[in-house]
């Protein structure tokens, strides 16, 4: 069964790993549904939740977790994470706050994602425990 092999995949996963992704980076990117009615916060929302969402057809295709998932994050978090950098939108005082943290889980992702992403690249597919 396909959600029971990314289930053991994902539990395999040093479980850092597993706070990381399931406690931290997946609710902090989502919680930008909540902000959709500030400024910019539509655009805030698709990038931060747009590079998530094709990891669960990567998931399903590799039926579990790989390096492939960090492919999707580079270019909307790379754009978002600059953006916050150079031209925070205004917003309210929990807004603002949200975007920083927001800035710095996806800050701390890319320094994950650009090093799997290479070593994806040059060839290690290896599904976490398969």
């Amino acid at each position: 069964m396909i959600i029971l092999d990314i289930w053991r995949s994902y539990r395999s996963l040093p479980i850092w790993v597993q706070i990381w992704v399931f406690g931290i980076l997946v609710p902090v990117n989502s919680a930008a549904v909540f902000f959709i009615f500030q400024p910019f916060g539509v655009w805030v929302a698709l990038l931060a939740i747009g590079a998530m969402l094709p990891n669960i057809a990567i998931m399903l295709y590799e039926r579990g977790l790989s390096k492939m998932m960090a492919l999707p994050h580079l270019l909307p978090w790379s754009l978002l994470v600059f953006w916050l950098l150079i031209a925070m939108p205004q917003g309210s005082a929990t807004y603002i706050a949200y975007l920083w943290v927001l800035l710095v889980v996806d800050t701390i992702s890319l320094a994950f994602d650009i090093p799997d992403a290479l070593k994806w690249r040059k060839g290690d597919r290896r599904v976490a425990g398969k």
